[in-house]
C-alpha cells in the first residue's frame, strides 16, 4: 500500500473514530502484527480460488444453495440476537 494511501487512509480514521475507537483498532493492529506468520491472513492463491469455485460449481448443481429468501431470513435471525 503507497504512502498517499495510508495517509489518507489514517486521515479518514482520525476523522471518524473516537479516541477510544483509535484505540481500539491500534491495539488490535498491534496484536495482529505479533501473531506467528501462520496465524495471519494471506492472500488465496489462483488454484485455492479455482477449487473453491469448483466445489460451489458442484454444490450449486446439487442444489445445495440458498435462496435469496432464505438468506435474507437468515440475516435476520442473526441481527434479531
Amino acid at each position: 500500500m503507497s504512502t498517499a494511501t495510508l495517509t489518507s487512509l489514517l486521515d479518514y480514521l482520525y476523522g471518524t473514530l473516537t479516541p477510544n475507537n483509535m484505540r481500539w483498532v491500534g491495539e488490535q493492529l498491534i496484536e495482529y502484527a505479533n501473531r506467528e506468520e501462520s496465524e495471519q491472513l494471506r492472500p488465496y492463491t489462483m488454484e485455492e480460488i479455482d477449487d473453491m469455485l469448483d466445489e460451489a460449481e458442484t454444490a450449486f448443481e446439487a442444489g445445495d444453495y440458498l435462496t435469496n429468501d432464505q438468506v435474507f431470513h437468515h440475516q435476520k435471525e442473526r441481527v434479531a440476537v
